[in-house]
């Protein structure tokens, strides 16, 4: 098992800029694919980005394709995501996750889970 902890959240104003990290510990980092996943109120939560163990191949939801960019630092066991030109619909409580393999888009592959941080971002 690998424990994640989310941290780098915040309040920002729209088009401002915040870069999350997830911290792992535990079980080999190194070989994991990580996703960050956002859970909005009111609404289910959703896939946002990730990167395989290398970071050699990255995968990023149509909403946030050319703002958030997805990165990894595995001396650190560290993944980040840097969110830049925020909208307020980008709101929401982000989560990372960790798999065995290869990156998804589907947040059922994931087994270890972080506990989340707010990202608020006002108009």
């Amino acid at each position: 098992q690998v424990q994640l902890v989310e941290s780098g959240g915040g309040l920002v104003q729209a088009g401002g800029s915040l870069r999350l990290s997830c911290a792992a510990s535990g079980r080999t980092f190194s070989n994991r694919a990580i996703g960050w996943f956002r859970q909005a109120p009111g609404k289910e939560r959703g896939f946002v980005a990730a990167i395989n163990w290398s970071g050699s191949s990255t995968s990023y939801a149509d909403s946030v394709k050319g703002r958030f960019t997805i990165a990894r630092d595995n001396a650190k066991n560290t993944v980040y995501l840097q969110m830049d030109s925020l909208k307020p619909e980008d709101t929401a409580v982000y989560y990372c996750a960790s798999r065995f393999g290869v990156i998804s888009q589907q947040q059922s592959y994931y087994n270890d889970w972080g506990q989340g941080t707010q990202v608020t971002v006002s108009s």
